[in-house]
This record gives C-alpha cells, structure tokens and sequence, in this order.
C-alpha cells in the first residue's frame, strides 16, 4: 500500500518534458532546450579550483550540519554588502541545494492544516512541498497586466487564523519579473501582524534593468531560500542556503542531522569561492543572458505570443500563447513533437498559468535563434 503523499504528489511537469526531449534525442532528433531552468555555462574554474583543493586537501568529511563556518561567514558578508543587512552566520542554514532548505523550513513552520499564502502562477514545487508536510496552500491570482506582481489587498483577503507565511520570489519562476520595493514593503508589514515572509532568492544576480532586493531590507520576520544553482551555474553541485530567524535555527538543525547529516565538505569551500572570486565571471554570464533575452522578447511577438510586461530577471519569458491555445501542455508536446523545441506548459505552474508557455534563454543564442525559426515556421502553417 502506498502512503498517501507519496500518491498525491504531482509530477514536476518540466522535468518530464525534458526527460521526453532527451529521449528524443537518444533516437537522433535534434531539440532545442528552452524548458529546463539551468544555466548552459559551465561551472567557473575558480569554483572547480576551489573544490579540488579542498579535495587534495580533505575536506571530504562531515561538516557542522549547519554548514563550515567559513561559508556562512561568506554568506553573511554577502548580504551585508549587497543589501546593507546584518545576518548572524549562527542564523544560516547549508544545504544540498535550496529544495531541502525549503522541505526544512516548512517543516519547521507548519502545523498540519496551517496556510501558506502562494502566487498562483508560482514555481511549481512550492505547492508540492507545503503539501508534503500537510500545510493547505492558498492561491492568490497575479495578473499579466501588472507583471505578474502581487496585489497586496488580495493577499489580506485570503488571510486567517491559520495563515502563517506567504512566499514571495523575485526574480520570479516562471514570469522573470522582479517584485517592485513598494509591494514587498507591504507583504513585509502584513509580517509584522505575527506571520512570515519566505523569499526565495534563488535568482538573485540575474537582473537586468533594475535592481533585486532582499526580504531582510524590510522585516526580520522572514525566511530566505538561496543557493549557488542558477547565477554561479552549479545546479550539479547541489549547494544551497536558509536564513531563518533564531527561534527557527535548532529546530532546523536538528531536522538537518536527520535527514540529510551536512552538505558536502569540499563543495561548501567551492561556494566560498563562488562569492569571493567569480564576479567577472558572473558579469560575463549576466551580460550574455541579457542579450539573449533582447533578442527573444521581440522575436515571441512576432511569432504571435504575448509579452504585455517584459521581465527583468532571472532567465525566462511566460509569454501569452492563448492566440495558438488553452491547453498549454498540448501545446508544448506538440512544438517538441513537431518541431524539437522543448519549453514548459504553463499550467505546470498553477491553473493562472494556464495557456501560456514558459522560455528559458539559457540556451546559446544560436540556439535561441533556430528554436525562434522552426516555431515560427510551424506555428505559421499550423493557423
């Protein structure tokens, strides 16, 4: 008999576009990947370096579970410099990515039945994984006219008694849009009425016109999810972080030697590195992708997809396909069939994403290019 949430857990919609486009692949056909939110650069040698003298020198073994010092040490400068904001290293958390930060936090957070408070559309784990730890999440809709931002007032009308946080991620997935201050000023005093904020950080780097900010610039009731996946381009390193108030830390600890003992040794002095040394590599990398992202917006509407807000961030484009289609998921099996370009359904983020495809530009510009053509020419004799 399998336990319930093993059955109830949805699929991850991307991952298994990607698994059917490699498949593809391995019979001979030539895809284009615009769906998988990874970086096509490789790791910079800086960070390769630094793991592979922490290896000569060996760091292999177990760690703190709450991470080496140095690396949080490294963490809470970083904060400090880029966002003006003062975090204790004791207040971090190291983890194998920021996926289990995030099964910890709400672990740690929520009672079974306690509320979360989610954009609907929104990363498509963040549902998942409050569900795993029974929670109930609460969609508040966002709209492509204001950018795909929250409405304040639609969050305070989906409050109750058993609310206790509301995520926020900006740079989004899947919009690439950026939460303007003035918004994240008023989620974060709705905190201050005895709730959380929980931002994910993860893109934060990867912005273009405008600037990120941090939750910490405006509560200290929040919770910060980030890690080293997208903007030093080591989604295979699997090295990420949790900020979390103090009253949090123990439980989160003790949680952290259960299930996962530390992340590892020699992986934890790379991300040392990777704050420290890879700037110009980042910069590199936050140049191409913007050009990337130029050529694309105006290219998904020539072909016909709408983009009323352009995003400035992270390295995607939610872009309007109900001119083609309301079933976004036949919609992207049939471009992968038909023309070997691979991008996500938008109901793989909730229904408010439904008739909309999401881009990835993480892909060379070649490529980006072609992708724009056989889609054009397709979608040209589809009509």
């Amino acid at each position: 008999m399998i336990a319930r949430r093993g059955e109830r857990i949805p699929p991850f919609i991307v991952m298994e576009v990607l698994e059917k486009a490699q498949h593809m692949e391995r019979e001979g056909r030539d895809i284009i990947h615009m769906e998988v939110g990874e970086p096509d650069f490789d790791t910079p040698r800086c960070i390769k370096e630094a793991a592979y003298r922490a290896m000569l020198e060996g760091k292999t073994r177990y760690t703190h579970s709450q991470g080496v010092r140095e690396l949080r040490e490294a963490i809470s400068e970083h904060y400090l410099q880029k966002y003006h904001v003062e975090v204790d290293p004791d207040r971090i958390v190291v983890t194998s990515g920021s996926s289990p930060a995030m099964l910890l936090l709400f672990a740690a957070l929520l009672d079974p039945g306690d509320e979360v408070i989610l954009s609907n559309p929104c990363y498509a784990c963040y549902p998942n994984i409050v569900e795993f730890v029974d929670g109930r999440p609460v969609e508040v809709p966002v709209f492509e006219e204001d950018g795909f931002q929250y409405r304040p007032r639609e969050i305070e009308k989906r409050l109750s008694a058993r609310t206790r946080a509301i995520i926020i991620n900006s740079p989004s997935n899947p919009t690439g849009n950026l939460l303007e201050p003035e918004v994240m000023e008023e989620i974060a005093s709705l905190a201050e009425k005895g709730l959380y904020v929980v931002s994910d950080e993860i893109y934060h780097g990867l912005v273009y016109e405008s600037r990120e900010h941090s939750i910490l610039e405006f509560t200290d009731r929040a919770f910060v999810i980030n890690g080293f996946s997208k903007l030093y381009a080591m989604t295979g390193w699997r090295l990420g972080y949790l900020i979390a108030p103090p009253e949090f830390i123990r439980p989160v600890q003790k949680m952290m030697q259960n299930l996962f003992i530390s992340a590892n040794d020699f992986v934890q002095w790379a991300g040392i590195a990777a704050l420290t040394e890879a700037a110009e590599d980042v910069e590199a990398m936050v140049r191409t992708y913007d050009q990337r992202r130029r050529f694309l917006l105006p290219r998904l509407r020539e072909i016909g997809f709408g983009v009323a807000v352009e995003p400035q961030g992270a390295f995607y484009v939610l872009a309007n396909a109900r001119r083609f289609t309301r079933d976004s998921y036949s919609l992207a099996m049939e471009l992968l069939e038909k023309t070997g370009v691979a991008v996500t359904p938008g109901i793989d983020f909730g229904s408010g994403g439904e008739g909309y495809l999401r881009f990835s530009y993480a892909n060379h510009l070649d490529r980006i290019r072609e992708g724009m053509r056989r889609l054009e020419e397709y979608l040209v004799r589809r009509d």
